[in-house]
């Protein structure tokens, strides 16, 4: 069984229009969180979401591919040219046919899918965009970067709502490891802020409606996710192959384990019992023990149900060690990018490992006592990082957990 590790990394998200620049926005807590300006809210109580910054699609695509795309897939598109440059991987025709792709999503372009159902119900179906098909399929993104790179290994999109990246970063290790392939270019890619993504989300209760310092993962005064965009990409390779071309080894991911809760369309179990099995599950696949955990990143979302379950499941599954281990959640400055956020935090796992620095759950501000573990409250925090669980639990009662190691 080949081991697998980390060669490339590449994000646009509303902290950053880069991994490093989104990492050093983590670490320093700056939000990117603000007022939404992709469409008009003003029949919504929601006000912020966590929008990328300073992103134009036809200056950095062209405008003749970027309107044949739909914005999840131009993200996407981004954060896997920059993961590409980084992991110093060069194509050819000799090795394209072991190189794959699964950037995935939870839900695709539903940027199109609103305009186009719009655009329907005003002008008539022949108004409608010849590219609307390719555009809203939700492995649009992952057969757009393997046209763009000529990449024909296997190329595929998992959708498990929330956990959808983190299981497709899971899925291709497991094809790594088999040898069916030697390098997946494995991540997420989201942009959900819509009327419809916002609203559909405000209308089960799950957003925060505060206008500023939200949302406020594991604080007693949470009230809501807010919504985040963006992609984040990951070059994953065995290691005989990222050491036979002399790559930069940035960390091993060394587990990956899931589980279904099989309770509830969009509420976690109340024990954390579902989410506690994948923690094992990984852990198992790791074979690391607690004690050998330095941090984990947590899905820590901001809502009621989600913060009290995941410190649950942790404690579940950790037993006293949970109290031990540093647990942040970055969705305190990224927003909550759905499909895509358990890529993002895939990255910024590897980086705490490489710089031996925890990043901070910000608005942090009065402690719960359901939800009573180190959440590292607004300052980053030096520590020594060896191995990095991060946590991605979805609606339909999802449940993906990876671990890396530094190498």
């Amino acid at each position: 069984m080949h081991r697998v590790v980390v060669t490339g990394l590449g994000a646009l998200c509303a902290v950053g229009n880069s991994a490093a620049e989104s990492w050093r926005s983590v670490v320093e807590g700056r939000s990117g969180v603000g007022p939404i300006t992709l469409f008009d809210h003003s029949d919504l109580e929601v006000k912020v979401a966590a929008e990328v910054k300073n992103f134009d699609p036809d200056e950095a695509l062209g405008r003749r591919e970027a309107r044949r795309l739909d914005r999840f897939e131009q993200v996407a598109l981004i954060a896997a040219d920059e993961a590409l440059k980084h992991s110093g991987l060069e194509v050819t025709d000799e090795n394209t046919d072991c190189i794959g792709v699964a950037i995935s999503s939870g839900v695709g372009g539903l940027t199109t899918l609103n305009e186009q159902i719009l655009i329907c119900n005003t002008e008539g179906p022949r108004k409608m965009s010849p590219f609307t098909i390719p555009r809203i399929m939700s492995n649009g993104a992952s057969g757009a970067v393997s046209i763009r790179h000529g990449l024909r290994g296997p190329s595929f999109s998992t959708a498990s709502a929330c956990a959808s990246a983190a299981d497709g970063i899971g899925m291709s290790a497991h094809f790594i490891r088999s040898g069916m392939v030697n390098v997946m270019v494995a991540g997420g890619a989201e942009c959900g802020i819509t009327l419809v993504g916002v609203g559909s989300f405000d209308r089960v209760k799950a957003m925060s409606r505060r206008a500023d310092n939200t949302p406020r993962p594991f604080s007693a005064d949470r009230d809501g996710l807010v919504i985040g965009e963006g992609a984040a990409v990951l070059i994953l390779e065995s290691l005989e192959h990222a050491q036979a071309r002399g790559a930069t080894i940035l960390a091993e991911l060394i587990g990956y384990g899931a589980s279904a809760d099989a309770y509830h369309i969009t509420a976690p179990t109340e024990d954390g019992s579902g989410s506690a099995t994948a923690i094992k599950r990984a852990m198992e696949d790791a074979r690391v023990t607690p004690e050998q955990i330095d941090y984990i990143n947590a899905h820590g979302t901001g809502t009621n149900l989600n913060d009290s379950a995941e410190t649950k499941a942790l404690k579940l599954a950790l037993g006293e060690q949970a109290y031990e281990i540093p647990t942040s959640s970055t969705k305190s400055m990224t927003g909550h990018m759905m499909g895509a956020t358990g890529a993002l935090e895939a990255l910024f796992s590897v980086m705490a490992i490489r710089e031996n620095t925890l990043p901070p759950t910000i608005n942090y501000n009065e402690p719960d006592p359901e939800c009573d573990l180190d959440y590292v409250p607004n300052e980053a925090r030096d520590w020594d990082t060896s191995i990095v669980m991060s946590n991605s639990f979805g609606f339909g009662g999802h449940n993906s957990v990876l671990i890396f190691k530094e190498y």
